[in-house]
């Protein structure tokens, strides 16, 4: 079966992870660590997304991403696929990067935004490559420098996550280094540990089902959040996988679905399928993959195969789509 899509919405916070293949580097040197965040920051603005924290180690990263207009996905797949293809070709390698899938947690704002941003961004003390909140001040593969005002980075929240701490902006950056300065003497914080919680790269089906079978219980869930947001998030899925199940018990097709925007628009499904850019036609393609995965819940590669397209070329018109009510 194919992979279920991700929980998302514009405005949710995902703590998100991802890792080395059998844990080898993805960063050799800074040239690599500023590539990767020379290309995420481009794919943030052009989405209108958020970073409120981020940390670069050897083999694995860790961001704090606020979802704009396209959503995770979108983001996420372009900035891996670059940076695989970028690391590929300058170290003469083949094969996969990343292990799997990237990691993502859903997390409820209110309660755990300060708590993830220090726990990102102490990092690199954890790991052991610096001790202080003085080398952290100037450590360049975190945003804990952009907040305290060292390094700029346009794509990055910082005011946002200064607002937390105060109006003052030089009160604020006090208190934020406090907060996080505190956070290094504590023991390793148990709340964003990545034994706690088993992540979302199966689909939020498997989340679904685990609830109908027993209580819910922390641990079990890929959410990270009070007993009500977690009910709530779950709630929300649930609806929207009850809204695709009853489209598909009225055996609407993919095929039907194209058929019915074909006649819509006038287009013919040669045009659609030959990779026409004509405007009617580009239009045309848009809605269907909306329509594919709103109501039909198919991912983007299952669509590009019926339109004759990439797997990211869908994903971009989905993006669009999304900004539109057709």
């Amino acid at each position: 079966m194919p992979r279920q899509a991700r929980l998302d919405i514009p405005g949710a916070l995902h703590h998100i992870m991802m890792r080395g293949i059998n844990k080898a580097k993805i960063f050799c040197d800074d040239q690599d660590r500023a590539k990767f965040l020379e290309r995420l920051g481009q794919n943030i603005l052009e989405a209108d997304s958020s970073i409120f924290a981020w940390a670069l180690l050897d083999n694995h990263v860790h961001l704090l991403f606020g979802s704009g207009r396209q959503g995770i996905s979108s983001v996420m797949r372009k900035l891996l696929t670059w940076y695989a293809q970028y690391f590929n070709r300058r170290y003469r390698r083949n094969g996969h990067l990343f292990q799997n899938r990237y990691k993502s947690i859903l997390c409820e704002k209110e309660s755990y935004l300060l708590t993830l941003i220090r726990y990102i961004h102490l990092n690199p003390v954890r790991a052991n490559i610096i001790q202080t909140i003085e080398e952290l001040d100037c450590y360049l593969w975190s945003g804990h420098q952009a907040i305290v005002g060292a390094a700029p980075y346009p794509w990055m929240a910082t005011e946002d996550v200064l607002l937390e701490f105060g109006a003052v902006r030089g009160d604020a950056i006090e208190a934020y280094r406090q907060f996080v300065h505190e956070g290094i003497d504590q023991q390793h914080d148990q709340t964003c540990s990545s034994d706690r919680f088993i992540y979302s790269h199966s689909g939020w089906s498997q989340v679904l089902s685990q609830r109908r079978k027993k209580p819910i219980k922390e641990h079990d869930a890929r959410i990270l959040g009070s007993t009500d947001f977690v009910q709530r998030i779950l709630k929300e899925a649930e609806e929207k996988q009850l809204c695709q199940l009853k489209i598909r018990q009225k055996s609407l097709t993919i095929m039907e679905l194209i058929e019915q925007e074909i006649e819509k628009s006038g287009v013919s499904f040669n045009e659609l399928n030959g990779g026409s850019r004509r405007k009617a036609v580009s239009e045309a393609r848009a809605r269907i993959a909306w329509r594919c995965v709103e109501e039909l819940g198919l991912s983007c590669a299952e669509i590009g195969r019926y339109l004759g397209v990439c797997t990211s070329s869908i994903s971009r018109v989905v993006a669009k789509a999304a900004r539109r009510v057709f």
